[in-house]
């Protein structure tokens, strides 16, 4: 991880969450992209701290199937998604891995996996520089 900014943030600086696995490619990318603009990040290991059902459910309900999109890991069908919620939160609780990483908000946005060029949207309408 780059090394932390300060724990300050100034009035022009943007609210944004990292929630991720320490040991993803993919997370760590996503904290370096808004570190890298000088934005002061707040990251969740989702190994470390589980995310509560309520947020889970704001997730599942902004993204959809997208957040369950991962490559290489037993797959959850459609047929899953639509089905109970409850089974596949508990799901989801016992293997991480199952969501695609890094889970990223700012204010009512959220994106699942890599999207840099939604996170530059973010910014300019901020006025930060984007690089």
């Amino acid at each position: 991880m780059p090394a932390p900014l300060g724990k300050t943030p100034t009035k022009k600086m943007p609210k944004i969450d990292v929630l991720g696995i320490d040991d993803s490619a993919s997370t760590r990318s996503a904290v370096r992209f808004f570190r890298e603009r000088r934005i002061v990040v707040r990251f969740v290991d989702l190994r470390k701290k589980s995310m509560t059902p309520a947020e889970l459910r704001y997730f599942l309900d902004r993204l959809g199937p997208a957040l369950l999109e991962v490559e290489g890991i037993a797959p959850v069908t459609a047929a899953d998604f639509a089905a109970d919620r409850g089974k596949l939160i508990a799901r989801i609780h016992a293997d991480v891995r199952l969501l695609n990483l890094p889970l990223v908000r700012y204010g009512d946005a959220v994106t699942a996996g890599q999207d840099e060029a939604t996170w530059r949207s973010w910014l300019a309408r901020r006025n930060v520089p984007a690089r």
